[in-house]
């Protein structure tokens, strides 16, 4: 199979789950990769400041060949790509959808597939970005285009129930076989992380991700304030969208110096040592798919203290460490900060498997009558049961 995603240049949550999916995938199939290289002009991303510089440790694994890859003026890249799907022969492409910055290309691979005899597979990460759908031209392009896309499509891959069901009230995919897969976990960071101590009495929490307007880090703030001298927030992002208000809530905040704000996209070498330094993460969203951020903290058996909105109910509901509080209400959100403190100290177990997610994948090809034998990898040295053998 080839999968395509987020490559390294704009770098994202979505270009670690490219590659975590890719080297999961391997363990089982012959597995190749195409990156969205340059996703469009960088003085429109809003991380246009890192673009391009060396930010992520994780790599592909030896045996996935890599394409890098396609630059959003699609010429020569995407003929390029297309060339290296013809040499792969694959019998599947999996679509990583994110953004629809990458729309034109993917229908592009997707017809190139279609003549090849290659199945399409698309795995929805959201229906459509939020800040598209702020964006009236954006939206409608994405909700025309995609469905010349979603008619070459065999099947598709979702993170919950919940997106399963908001995919299907926005587009007409009946008969399309759908499949839920469970986020896998986002362990690449911990590796012998050691935990480092705190001042006795304090609760140290952690807030990590981009800052976004649906992301709630001002309900969060808000709540802040409201809590006493024994707990201290950390909050590491890059702004994304202008949103400005929460560095604005912080700056005027009354436990202003309680607060650590590190406003910028930190590397792979500093983000164990902000895991580690905290007692419990704190996720307020206002709506959500999934969340990156959440699984680095199961990972790390931190307590989260997380909104129950979307897909975010299924990823966190089995974790242990889980405090679950309604959105956008700072009130809520304090009280679900102050009874996680009661779960730190010790290490909760992360449910989260990405042998799951291979399971979900199997289903899927069983489904669309991809033979299993043909995309077996040569690394399999054991039978592969189906997954009601399991």
């Amino acid at each position: 199979m080839v999968v395509v995603g987020s490559g390294w240049h704009f770098l994202s949550g979505i270009s670690y789950y490219t590659c975590r999916l890719s080297n999961a995938l391997q363990e089982r199939y012959d597995v190749g990769t195409i990156l969205m290289r340059r996703l469009l002009p960088a003085r429109l991303y809003p991380g246009r400041d890192r673009v391009g510089q060396p930010l992520s440790d994780l790599r592909y694994a030896d045996d996935v060949r890599v394409f890098d890859g396609i630059d959003w003026w699609a010429v020569p890249s995407v003929r390029r790509a297309t060339r290296f799907l013809r040499e792969q022969q694959p019998d599947v492409l999996v679509l990583q959808w994110w953004t629809g910055a990458v729309l034109h290309s993917y229908l592009a691979l997707a017809l190139a597939a279609r003549r090849l005899g290659i199945r399409v597979v698309v795995e929805f990460h959201e229906v459509q970005d939020t800040a598209e759908l702020r964006h009236r031209w954006a939206a409608r392009y994405v909700r025309a285009a995609i469905r010349p896309l979603l008619r070459r499509t065999s099947g598709v891959v979702v993170h919950s129930a919940y997106d399963r069901d908001a995919l299907a009230c926005a587009y007409d995919l009946a008969g399309v076989p759908a499949e839920i897969a469970l986020h896998g976990p986002f362990d690449h960071h911990v590796v012998d992380t050691p935990r480092t101590p705190g001042p006795d009495g304090v609760c140290r929490l952690l807030y990590f991700g981009t800052i976004r307007p649906y992301k709630g880090l001002e309900d969060l703030i808000e709540a802040f304030g409201t809590l006493g001298p024994e707990y201290h927030l950390t909050v590491v992002g890059e702004t994304w969208e202008g949103w400005t208000r929460p560095a604005e809530l912080i700056a005027s905040s009354p436990a202003r110096d309680r607060i650590t704000f590190v406003n910028r996209y930190v590397p792979d070498t500093e983000v164990n040592e902000y895991f580690a330094a905290a007692d419990a993460v704190v996720l307020p969203y206002r709506r959500s798919s999934a969340s990156g951020p959440l699984h680095i903290a199961m990972s790390h058996g931190l307590p989260v203290v997380v909104t129950s909105v979307g897909g975010l109910v299924e990823a966190a509901g089995p974790y242990p460490g889980t405090v679950f509080v309604p959105p956008a209400e700072p009130g809520e959100l304090a009280a679900g900060i102050k009874s996680a403190a009661g779960l730190t100290g010790r290490r909760h177990a992360d449910p989260s498997s990405w042998e799951r997610t291979l399971d979900a994948y199997q289903r899927l090809f069983t489904r669309i009558g991809i033979d299993q034998e043909s995309v077996t990898s040569s690394n399999q040295t054991a039978p592969l049961l189906s997954p009601d053998l399991r």
